[in-house]
């Protein structure tokens, strides 16, 4: 796809998306944002909006190219607007999940060494600490109220004449750090820069087969790579639609796919649960989609059989922070044809499935090793967390899948997730998938436990119907999976932890699960 190519002549910034598109389409709706009202962007509002804010940023603020400014709030059309003038002027744009603990945020605002944090309404009480004793940063309302009597950034804005001194900035530059979930320790901080954004947008259109005349909708939290560069940035790159939501609410859907014409979503599985749980759902049409992608975790199949039935194609996409995320991803004419499957390697992906340090055979697990121009540069400030994550320039996602002979790649697991029972590796996902289909189950999640005989024994943990009873539950998995991956126990529960992205928390549901007396129903 010869059109699918950064263009280095130039050493065009991505905020020159937006340059371009305003050109040929100025009055074209570029963004609506909805959250305390209904906010709405053409590409030359908006693009004035981006500029005004470079402006602020470079001679109200003082910032320079490389200064690193955060964003603590939940999605806004500020945020977009940020991230685009952080481009323009070769800043390093920080997103900040809102629902972390001041504590956490404080590690993380002091170790990108931020100049500046922009923070909304919902969160402003919490700023201070989210700072701490970084007395050198500016704090800036993005909201309607000022903090501490200064100036909001619209205020900064209005005020403002002086137009940016814009050049300087090179595609090559670090421009985005987004901070890892911190499983195994400190969280960190994933570097991309704008070329590797640029190279995921074009996989993005690939994968989407993304154009103008498209219409997308997001929902998800533009802390996470998943919000920002699935679907948001690439639609303003092919001069589309993004329609913005504070956060999810299944009404914005229904107006969204029927009123809106809405033509692509990406959603998590938590997401979609929500939205089929409507009494709307049934009678709902979701015609106007060309495609609801599907992604972040195991999919249960279930979920995607049921909107298939309504006739849009479910893609999934396959990805990690440090790959921008859009690596493997399905595209809709594979859709129905390879249900479960996370599908081909992406647009310039090259992926090897290794384990023991060699390349496996067709159907066998290994790890998913990528090398991708969409792939991060490294961790901020942390060599050796970088230096671990390569191997002679591949990066180990740490994810675990088998390819088929037709090229599909199929997920098994995290392989930190992988429970060794009697020197036999058990994937859980692979379980949960069984399980989740199983009477009175709403929710499950498998992880392991210590055991004096095997070493490890997986347990469910279920959220359960009414209806429910473990052991006929149990029972019921006779003769559908292997005797070693049965779970010895089951826990009941009102809630399995979860992050911003729908995925299981393993480690704390391997905490809850060590403090409770589950019933021991299998020997």
């Amino acid at each position: 796809m010869a059109k699918l190519m950064i263009d280095r002549s130039t050493d065009s910034t991505i905020d020159h998306w937006l340059r371009e598109n305003a050109a040929k389409s100025p009055n074209k709706t570029a963004l609506n944002f909805l959250g305390d009202g209904h906010i709405r962007y053409n590409y030359s509002q908006l693009l004035r909006a981006v500029d005004n804010t470079a402006a602020v940023l470079q001679h109200k603020l003082g910032l320079l190219r490389g200064d690193r400014i955060a964003f603590y709030g939940k999605n806004s059309d500020e945020e977009l607007i940020l991230l685009f003038a952080a481009a323009a002027l070769g800043l390093i744009f920080v997103p900040l999940n809102w629902r972390l603990a001041p504590r956490e945020l404080n590690y993380i605002t002091g170790n990108a060494a931020i100049r500046a944090l922009f923070v909304d309404d919902h969160f402003a009480k919490f700023a201070p600490d989210v700072l701490g004793e970084q007395e050198s940063v500016q704090m800036i309302s993005t909201g309607k109220s000022a903090l501490d009597g200064s100036l909001s950034l619209r205020q900064l804005r209005e005020q403002n004449a002086e137009p940016p001194n814009l050049g300087t900035a090179k595609i090559d530059d670090p421009f985005l750090i987004v901070f890892t979930s911190g499983t195994t320790g400190r969280p960190k901080g994933a570097v991309h820069t704008q070329a590797s954004v640029w190279a995921n947008a074009f996989a993005s259109i690939d994968a989407f087969e993304l154009n103008s005349e498209d219409h997308i909708l997001n929902f998800l939290p533009l802390f996470h790579v998943g919000g920002i560069n699935i679907q948001t940035l690439p639609t303003l790159y092919v001069g589309g639609t993004v329609t913005l939501a504070e956060q999810f609410l299944p009404e914005m859907f229904v107006h969204g796919v029927t009123s809106a014409k809405i033509t692509s979503i990406t959603l998590v599985p938590t997401i979609l649960r929500a939205l089929m749980s409507m009494e709307e759902w049934s009678e709902l049409d979701i015609s106007s989609l060309k495609s609801m992608a599907l992604g972040s975790t195991d999919v249960p199949t279930e979920l995607i059989d049921a909107v298939h039935k309504k006739g849009v194609p479910v893609i999934q996409i396959y990805g990690a922070t440090e790959t921008g995320p859009v690596t493997i991803y399905q595209k809709r004419s594979e859709a129905h044809d390879s249900v479960g499957s996370i599908g081909h390697a992406g647009l310039n992906t090259e992926i090897r499935l290794v384990a023991d340090g060699q390349d496996v055979a067709l159907g066998e697990p290994g790890e998913i090793f990528v090398r991708a121009p969409n792939c991060f540069i490294g961790y901020w400030d942390n060599p050796t967390a970088t230096d671990d994550a390569f191997a002679d320039g591949w990066f180990k996602t740490g994810d675990i899948a088998s390819k088929d002979r037709n090229g599909f790649y199929w997920f098994c697991d995290r392989s930190k997730n992988i429970i060794i029972s009697g020197g036999e590796n058990i994937y859980p996902a692979e379980i949960e998938r069984i399980l989740s289909r199983q009477p009175g189950v709403e929710e499950v999640a498998v992880v392991g436990q210590s055991d004096p005989r095997w070493g490890e024994v997986p347990v469910a943990v279920v959220i359960a119907q009414d209806n429910f009873n473990s052991e006929k539950f149990l029972k019921s998995l006779d003769g559908q999976i292997a005797g070693f991956k049965k779970p010895k126990s089951v826990l009941v529960t009102e809630s399995i932890p979860k992050n911003a992205m729908g995925k299981v928390v393993y480690s704390e549901l391997k905490e809850v699960v060590g403090k409770s007396e589950h019933n021991q129903t299998m020997n």
